[in-house]
């Protein structure tokens, strides 16, 4: 999607990752509040991009580096971005959920609603 810079989890190992019961993961939905009202996953933190200004100087103090990273928004790209920028902020083990909510919904959990 973004090139190979950005990896990539399908829905599928998301839905396998979900069921984990692991404290070294965290899942973070960049998505806006009216979206999470919508249609949402367990589990995941919410930083909207669009309060980016808001949230952006506190994140490693929100997010432990040493963890893996896996970001959703509703079909991929907004949360391919917030995967780079982390990268660049030193985080390493980020991966973006291809497709995002609307694909996890059409392939793994069709209870989750679609938008």
């Amino acid at each position: 999607m973004y090139g190979s810079s950005t990896p990539e989890i399908s829905v599928e190992e998301l839905g396998r990752l979900l069921a984990e019961d692991r404290r070294d993961r965290q899942f973070v939905d960049v998505r806006e509040p009216q979206e999470l009202e919508m249609a949402k996953l367990a589990g995941f933190q919410n930083l909207p991009l669009s309060k980016f200004a808001e949230w952006s100087a506190d994140i490693h103090d929100q997010l432990n580096s040493d963890h893996e990273i896996v970001v959703m928004c509703h079909h991929g790209m907004r949360s391919a971005q917030m995967c780079q920028w982390l990268i660049s902020q030193g985080f390493s083990n980020v991966r973006n959920v291809a497709g995002g909510i609307d694909a996890y919904s059409a392939v793994v959990d069709p209870s989750i609603p679609r938008y």
